[in-house]
C-alpha cells in the first residue's frame, strides 16, 4: 500500500495506491484522498468484483473516484510478491463484465509488466493483442498499466560502479510504453526508475566524496535526479508533457 501525491500548481491530489481491502480504502476516503485503489487481483473474479463494488459504491458516494485491478502482476512492490508462476494475465471479456459490475473508473490490468527492477529473463514483451480487445471491448474507457519502469541500463551501472550489486535487472522498453500511452492506456506507474536514479546520484555523490556527511549535499542532487527522471518520462515516453 502506498499512497502517491500530485501537485497540480492548485490542488493536491492524494492517491492510495494498492490498498488491500475495503477498511483502508474507506479510511483513505474519509481523510481526504481524493482517489484510492483497491487491489482485488488476489480473489476470485467474483471475490474480486463484490469487494471493489463496495469501495466504489462509498468512495463515489464521498466523491471520490476508485481504481481497481483485474490479473496478477509478477514481482515484488512493497508488500506486493508475486510468482510467475502465479501471474495471470487479464482476460478482456472479464475485464469488461468487470468495470459493467463495478462501476469502477479505472482498471490496472495485467499484459507482461511487473513490479520491480527484474521484469524479464528473456526479451522483453507485451501483450499489445490483448490491450487492442480490451480497448475494443471498453472504449474509451481509461486503462492502467502498473510496474512499467525501464530500469534505464545507464543508472543500473552507475549503481553497480559505486559499490551497487543489481545484476541482470531489466525493464519495460520505452518505445513499449510509447505505443501504450497512445493507445487506451492513460495512466503508467513508474516507481524503480526513479529509485535508480536517486540512488545512483547519492552512491557517486558519497563515493567520490568520502568525508561529505552533509544529507544537503547528496541528497539535493538526488532530487533533481528524480525530478530530470519525471521530466524526461513525462516528454518522452508518456506523451503527457503540458496536459492537466
Amino acid at each position: 500500500m502506498e499512497a502517491a501525491i500530485e501537485d497540480s500548481g492548485l490542488d493536491i491530489c492524494l492517491h492510495l495506491d494498492h490498498g488491500e481491502d475495503f477498511e483502508i480504502c474507506k479510511q483513505c476516503v474519509d481523510d481526504g484522498f481524493t482517489s484510492v485503489m483497491i487491489d482485488g487481483s488476489k480473489h476470485p473474479f467474483e471475490e474480486n468484483i463484490a469487494l471493489t463494488k463496495r469501495v466504489v459504491e462509498y468512495a463515489h458516494s464521498k466523491g471520490v473516484v476508485v481504481e481497481a485491478e483485474l490479473g496478477k502482476l509478477a514481482g515484488i512492490e512493497d508488500d506486493v510478491n508475486v510468482s510467475t508462476k502465479d501471474a495471470t494475465f487479464t482476460d478482456p471479456h472479464q475485464a469488461a463484465e468487470f468495470v459493467a459490475r463495478t462501476g469502477v473508473d479505472s482498471l490496472a490490468i495485467a499484459i507482461g509488466t511487473s513490479h520491480g527492477a527484474y521484469k524479464f529473463k528473456g526479451e522483453p514483451r507485451l501483450d499489445f493483442e490483448r490491450l487492442e480487445v480490451i480497448e475494443r471491448l471498453l472504449p474509451g474507457f481509461p486503462i492502467v498499466l502498473h510496474g512499467s519502469s525501464s530500469v534505464p541500463r545507464k543508472f543500473v551501472d552507475l549503481c553497480n560502479k559505486y559499490g551497487g550489486e543489481i545484476p541482470g535487472a531489466a525493464g519495460i522498453p520505452e518505445e513499449m510504453l510509447r505505443r501504450a500511452s497512445q493507445m487506451s492506456v492513460c495512466k503508467i506507474n513508474i516507481d524503480t526508475d526513479l529509485r535508480l536514479a536517486m540512488t545512483a546520484c547519492i552512491r557517486q555523490i558519497l563515493m567520490e566524496n568520502p568525508s561529505e556527511f552533509d544529507p544537503r549535499k547528496y541528497l539535493g542532487p538526488g532530487r533533481l535526479a528524480i525530478k530530470d527522471m519525471v521530466a524526461h518520462k513525462m516528454r518522452n515516453v508518456l506523451g503527457c508533457s503540458g496536459k492537466m
